[in-house]
Formats: structure tokens, sequence, C-alpha cells
């Protein structure tokens, strides 16, 4: 499956889990919708990478967004150990979103790795 197709598909299930986020904690909190924000623009890296000329800048871009996004929801992650460490003061709801954008981007950002790695191997026709 091609670069941008995984991007496109992250992008969605990044929308799926802000609207979700946003849903669930009762439209409370507009910061519930950043994953989806963050979706919306894999969404259209992914679009604009369907074109050969522009797939190599739109899958660097979409690597340095994963990268933003790890940066930005890590500590969701340790929010989550913390609570489950007993500590009852970390809002779980909130953390299990960031913890869940921190793990897609992750995921993506190895998945783009590899697939800059197997670029670099592959011959050229």
């Amino acid at each position: 499956m091609a670069m941008s197709k995984k991007t496109r598909i992250f992008g969605i299930l990044l929308i799926i889990l802000g609207i979700a986020g946003y849903i669930a904690s009762g439209a409370a909190s507009l910061t519930a919708l950043i994953p989806a924000i963050f979706g919306v623009v894999f969404l259209l890296l992914g679009i604009i990478g369907e074109k050969e000329s522009r797939r190599m800048i739109a899958m660097h871009v979409a690597q340095l967004l994963a990268l933003l996004g790890i940066i930005g929801s890590f500590t969701g992650i340790l929010n989550v150990i913390s609570w489950l460490g007993g500590n009852q003061e970390v809002n779980m709801f909130a953390a299990s979103v960031q913890a869940l954008m921190a793990l897609l981007c992750i995921g993506y950002l190895v998945i783009g790795i590899k697939s800059f790695i197997d670029a670099r191997r592959s011959p050229k026709g």
C-alpha cells in the first residue's frame, strides 16, 4: 500500500478520534478536537501525495507533523501511567485521548521511516 494511502487512512483515524473525544466529553472542550485537526492535515497531505511530483515533500511534511503530534500528546501516555499508578487527580478521559493520539503518531512515524528506508533501498526503475 502506498504511503499516501496510509497517510489518508491515518488522517481519518485521527479525525474519528477527535470527533469521538469531543462528543464523549459532552462537547465541553474544543481541545478535544485537536486530533481531528491533525487528521484533516494528514488527510490533505495524503491527497497531495497521490501526485508523484509532490509525494516526497508531502510525506516528509506528514512525518514532521507526526513528530509534532508525538511531542504534543506524549504527556497523555505519562498521565495514563500515572493514573494506573493511583494518581486520581489525572483526567483519565483527556489523558486517554492524548495517549491514543501519541500512540497513533508513533505508529505512523515508524511506518513512514520504514517506507523511506525501503524507497532508498529499492532500485530506481
